[in-house]
């Protein structure tokens, strides 16, 4: 697994299943874009919105009881823009071991009261 905290770490529930019984891929991607959005908005101090994900690619299953682990990294940072790689890992309840599971690169844009693109402020 990376190195550092996740952004995220949450149960895998039978609720997230597809009808086939197995972790439906877009509550993986939506968890993966709640990482990259917490990430967005505290580097924006403020509002961020998806506009893109880019290469996501679907490497192992998820299964009901996994511990999913989700970690970012800010890539890249433009006038009002920001890339955003997550990552995510499972591990079985009973196990030690993880395994990764997904990757995927998100650029989010800073925006204001309106919804309009506004700069990322300099870093402190």
């Amino acid at each position: 697994m990376p190195d550092g905290m996740p952004v995220i770490r949450t149960i895998a529930m039978p609720s997230d299943t597809n009808p086939s019984g197995d972790i439906f891929g877009g509550w993986l991607m939506s968890q993966m874009d709640l990482a990259a959005g917490n990430i967005a908005a505290r580097r924006a101090r403020g509002r961020a919105a998806t506009i893109a994900v880019e290469g996501i690619t679907f490497l192992s299953p998820v299964y009901v009881g996994d511990e999913v682990s989700l970690f970012g990294t800010l890539l890249h940072v433009g006038r009002t823009s920001m890339r955003i790689e997550v990552e995510a890992w499972r591990r079985a309840r009973e196990s030690d071991e993880s395994q990764k599971v997904t990757e995927a690169i998100f650029t989010f844009v800073a925006i204001d009261a309106q919804r309009k693109a506004r700069p990322v402020p300099p870093e402190y």
